[in-house]
């Protein structure tokens, strides 16, 4: 099959494409033909070997967890799926081998969930891990009517999803911080934009006096402090970027998990016509170092997606 893969941690160059044998189909695990992997910042991330020390690694290494494609093979323990469904998957595991940037991927059943109709093959991939982040963040933060929530990077691949769940969970308001020039697509989101940066404190509360209820930082460092100053329950800041930091504020950190059960509630919102994926560039399987160099340099408008 045809993969991107590295042998050494390193720069975006080592990103080839590479003829590799097809990956063995556990019993639990299906084996899926990708039509669309996104492109997320934790993907350079473990290219540059920053995961090394908490997720172990094996070379050749295909990186990539987002997947959306059809089901080619499946294991003897696989009840939920079968040969030829589509499906969309948050594919991590608890070592990094077998990721998405290829035509083949073996998938756990619990990672999966059925491909949302309504989607393009580059939207639905774009879904699982910044979906759940933003989903898995709100639901743990206890998002619900008559909440103001601050989401912090409101227009980028996490944030432009979790406008749109915080006013799907029935927040009253949602704030998002951005950069002017995505003020426009923020509002389309159902958010109220807010330039982020110094006097940030000041502009929130220029349009929510009393604080907000729930934060999603994506960013941690000074935007938590600013966080802890705006939350009235320091409980309800969720940070998926600064573990130590949200903590001693009395926040949570979230580290997204496969679910098929809130991936599934994922894909009955882009269904229902409640969630929409924005994907703001596709690529080639043979361009995903432009594709992973576009996604590191920041400022995204939603979603990076490789079209295979």
């Amino acid at each position: 099959m045809k993969a991107i893969a590295i042998d050494t941690y390193g720069p975006a160059d080592l990103l080839t494409v590479r003829d590799l044998p097809v990956p063995p189909v556990g019993p639990d695990t299906v084996l899926v033909r990708v039509r669309a992997a996104g492109v997320n910042p934790v993907d350079w991330k473990v290219r540059e070997g920053h995961l090394a020390g908490a997720i172990p690694g094996h070379f050749p290494l295909v990186p990539g967890w987002d997947a959306a494609g059809v089901i080619e093979a499946v294991g003897p323990a696989v009840t939920g799926f079968a040969v030829g469904d589509e499906v969309v998957g948050y594919v991590r595991r608890d070592h990094i081998q077998y990721g998405t940037y290829a035509e083949l991927v073996p998938a756990p059943e619990r990672a999966l969930a059925a491909r949302p109709v309504r989607a393009s093959w580059a939207e639905a991939g774009g879904l699982p891990l910044a979906g759940l982040t933003a989903y898995q963040a709100l639901q743990s933060a206890r998002t619900g009517a008559g909440d103001t929530v601050l989401v912090h990077g409101a227009s980028g691949g996490v944030g432009h999803l979790a406008v749109q769940i915080a006013r799907a969970f029935g927040a009253d308001r949602v704030i998002g911080t951005a950069g002017a020039a995505n003020h426009d697509f923020v509002r389309s989101l159902g958010a109220e934009p807010v330039a982020y940066g110094d006097g940030l404190a000041d502009r929130v509360r220029a349009v929510a006096p009393d604080g907000v209820d729930v934060v999603l930082d994506l960013f941690g460092g000074d935007a938590l402090d600013v966080s802890a100053e705006l939350i009235t329950r320091p409980a309800r800041l969720i940070s998926t970027a600064d573990p130590e930091h949200v903590t001693r504020l009395g926040g949570s950190y979230l580290f997204v998990k496969p679910s098929t059960v809130d991936l599934g509630m994922l894909a009955g919102l882009v269904d229902a016509g409640r969630l929409t994926v924005h994907v703001e560039r596709t690529f080639p399987l043979a361009q995903a170092a432009d594709a992973q160099r576009l996604v590191e340099a920041g400022h995204v408008r939603g979603k990076v997606v490789l079209e295979i």
